[in-house]
């Protein structure tokens, strides 16, 4: 059957999960809360795949997600009562461990169940040869029809290693809809659905800068994981079961759809999804619309996460009270400096926090903190060689020297880069329930290779010296993060009070005009020379803006803001989640007609 024989009823997917360590609870209130078609969950990320791969040295039968085992021997059977199934990337590096482990839980609960994995993602024993040098860990980023081959086979439980966020979500879809690979504008469609509701209640209002135009009530209750109802066509509804906290508008869903993306193109091993293309509605309270989107053919190539041991990292903090502070500082770090002498780790980083206030009358306004991180490939330097200094001129430096903690041992990081290899290295196997193997064919169809510059801004920056100046926050929405060294950021005019059905009431021409008026200045006001000035630690780095004009938004990529990614970065905000935040707290002069 073909997307293009529309008809079938919109199958509903529902998310539990945005990462390993996500609310446990999630996966049986999702069950609990109201009707289901699939319920998957998203636990891998970069920095994740180095954990699981650290767990692998310690026990070769780990590398999945303990805490899926947790959810799933507390409400499998409640799945099953009400006919859901399980798909999850849980797995991680050893979906056939995770299969096996379920298998145990099952039988242990005298339950039924038919469950399937997916390999073929992990490529360590081949790393050396594909030239990925000390590589711990080595997998593609594989698509959603081995997961639809597993559910077409009759699965009720499907785990799967390193697929795509989306394809979780695409999985299931493709199944219901029985799509194929050319089926390209109904995948994108559900990718983009996917992407919205893979990192959960980032969809429904977690991490919004609009936290505070939400009412009272949303954010007094525990947030609700969204869903997303996919029809025949690639089309979706973002919702949430009533009753749970948190709201979805076109706001809380644009966040999502415009975070840590690397251009104007969704990339997809089994599409290419134009952002450019997405229209998004409010169709009712909490349930916004998602259409239009228009699907490429995927790259050619997969994606590779691989992660490699970088050394150990430590991190110390001082308190540094009162008056004369930064004579303070200069004097400890002189004293630490020397004391390392040429046995130094080979990074430190330095960073002040904001200078005490006058006349404080609390410690916390009469304190700042002073931190410094380093780096080395030697445990021994970046640890007690790294910490002893400043506990031995404890009582031979500043007034008031306090250490905020004890002195910790050198704990060890990782580092990843994202590598590129053919389809055939990759073989994307599905292991049915009753052991049969099943490889999954690769699409026949492939996109250009020169898609990053899809969408890239033309903008040459509006600037005023007249008008009123005002944190950019108050014009603009923001959702930012990581995707290996570069910090993704998303800006984005707000839609409230714009979006049809969001407050009940037709939109005015002017509350329309004055909206179209402020996006046009975010699209013509974002360059890269305008990142630099707002985040000054961008000013020798490569920066790219991406317009979104259907969204209202821009997409930047600050590449390397992050340095060798988040485990190595010596940032204080290491996967740039406060970024968008910090940027939305610099002020900037716009003409008087636009506030």
């Amino acid at each position: 059957m073909s997307a293009r024989s529309v008809g079938s009823s919109p199958v509903i997917i529902g998310n539990c999960s945005g990462f390993y360590g996500d609310r446990l609870s999630a996966f049986r209130e999702m069950l609990e809360g109201g009707q289901l078609d699939y319920l998957t969950g998203d636990y891998l990320a970069e920095l994740t795949m180095l954990i699981l791969g650290r767990d692998t040295f310690k026990d070769p039968n780990l590398g999945y997600a303990r805490t899926f085992v947790r959810q799933c021997e507390d409400a499998l059977g409640l799945a099953l009562e009400k006919g859901v199934k399980i798909v999850s990337n849980a797995g991680g590096l050893n979906p056939a461990g995770l299969a096996e482990k379920l298998r145990e839980v099952a039988k242990g609960l005298g339950l039924d169940v038919n469950i399937a994995h997916v390999e073929g993602d992990d490529l360590r024993s081949k790393s050396a040869d594909l030239g990925f040098t000390n590589a711990l860990t080595a997998n593609a980023y594989l698509g959603g029809f081995g997961i639809a081959a597993a559910l077409n086979a009759g699965a009720d439980v499907v785990v799967t290693g390193r697929v795509t966020d989306a394809s979780v979500i695409v999985g299931p879809a493709a199944s219901h809809h029985g799509w194929g690979y050319d089926d390209l504008d109904a995948i994108a469609g559900a990718m983009v659905a996917g992407h919205v509701i893979e990192c959960g209640t980032h969809a429904t209002g977690g991490n919004f800068s609009g936290f505070l135009t939400l009412p009272a009530s949303a954010r007094e209750q525990k947030m609700g994981f969204p869903i997303a109802e996919i029809a025949a066509d690639g089309s979706s509804v973002i919702t949430k079961h009533a009753g749970t906290g948190g709201a979805v508008t076109v706001d809380t869903v644009t966040a999502q759809l415009v975070y840590e993306i690397q251009s104007g193109l969704y990339l997809g091993p089994d599409a290419t999804a134009d952002l450019a293309s997405i229209e998004v509605t409010q169709e009712a309270p909490d349930r916004v619309a998602i259409a239009k989107v228009t699907g490429l053919a995927p790259p050619e190539t997969l994606k590779v996460c691989v992660n490699e041991l970088g050394g150990f990292r430590n991190v110390m903090e001082f308190l540094i009270t009162g008056l004369d502070t930064d004579e303070k500082i200069a004097w400890i770090k002189r004293q630490v400096t020397e004391a390392w002498g040429d046995k130094a780790p080979a990074c430190v980083a330095w960073s002040e926090g904001p200078p005490p206030v006058d006349d404080p009358t609390t410690m916390a306004e009469a304190a700042t903190i002073l931190r410094v991180m380093c780096l080395d490939t030697d445990a021994k330097v970046a640890g007690k060689g790294f910490t002893a200094p400043a506990v031995e001129i404890a009582l031979a430096s500043y007034p008031g020297c306090t250490l905020v903690g004890p002195p910790a041992p050198a704990s060890p990081y990782g580092i990843y880069r994202p590598e590129y290899v053919s389809r055939e290295v990759a073989a994307h196997t599905v292991v049915h329930a009753d052991g049969r193997r099943e490889e999954i064919a690769d699409p026949t169809t492939y996109g250009s290779a020169d898609v990053v510059d899809a969408g890239r801004s033309t903008a040459t920056g509006v600037s005023t010296t007249e008008g009123e100046t005002i944190p950019l926050g108050r014009l603009v929405h923001a959702r930012s993060g990581d995707k290996g060294g570069n910090a993704n950021l998303g800006l984005w005019i707000p839609r409230d009070g714009v979006a049809d059905g969001q407050s009940g009431h037709a939109v005015s021409p002017a509350d329309l005009e004055k909206y179209e008026a402020r996006v046009a200045w975010l699209l013509d006001f974002v360059t890269p020379e305008r990142v630099r000035e707002l985040v000054p630690e961008a000013a020798d780095l490569d920066v790219d803006v991406y317009a979104l004009p259907h969204l209202g938004a821009v997409n930047v990529v600050i590449k390397r803001l992050l340095g060798a990614g988040v485990a190595a970065s010596t940032r204080v905000d290491p996967q740039a989640k406060a970024l968008g935040e910090w940027v939305r707290s610099r002020h900037v002069t716009v003409e008087g007609e636009l506030l």
